[in-house]
């Protein structure tokens, strides 16, 4: 278990993207991680192809100082989560700690609110590219990828990749994917 020991957050709001908020959320509790899921408000919280999402806490409540990584799903949740400064405020501090943040799909966009990506690789989806850019990003567009301490992945189909970073970074081992 490559994991075990280490505590990940998961952020949700509504429209969170089922598959890119399951898939590695149960990928990373495979592989040991303690994974906590938090929205603005510790409620249901219905996902874009409507499966149902229960937080355990809300994301005020979470401890930087406790986590080991935080992970993004896209979906119509990030638009929702950027305007937040509780949310904004737990990503730069998890960057300032070098804490692995993992972006997919629109999770890009609470980075660019987050304002951590000037000069920077950043990826998602297409439809954030322009965003992302004029954020100050350097676009990449591949499957999945690792910047520093930041995990990129595009959409669903890259959900695969996408999960192998992540677990190689939490886990401190080399970029699972070739570097860009």
């Amino acid at each position: 278990m490559r994991l075990a020991g280490k505590e990940i957050a998961f952020l949700v709001a509504e429209g969170v993207e089922d598959l890119e908020y399951y898939v590695p959320l149960m990928r990373l509790q495979e592989e040991g991680a303690q994974t906590v899921t938090a929205a603005l408000q510790p409620e249901p919280v219905r996902g874009k192809n409507g499966l149902v999402v229960r937080p355990e806490m809300a994301i005020a409540a979470l401890d930087p100082g406790r986590l080991d990584g935080l992970v993004v799903p896209g979906g119509w949740a990030p638009d929702r989560l950027r305007r937040h400064p509780e949310v904004t405020r737990l990503v730069r501090e998890l960057d300032a700690r070098g804490r692995t943040i993992a972006f997919i799909c629109h999770g890009g966009q609470v980075a660019i609110s987050a304002g951590i990506l000037r000069g920077r690789r950043a990826g998602g989806t297409l439809a954030i590219r322009d965003d992302l850019v004029n954020a100050g990003a350097i676009w990449v567009d591949r499957p999945a990828f690792r910047d520093g301490n930041r995990v990129w992945g595009r959409v669903v189909a890259d959900i695969p990749d996408f999960c192998r970073e992540l677990v190689a970074a939490l886990a401190g081992e080399e970029a699972a994917g070739p570097a860009g």
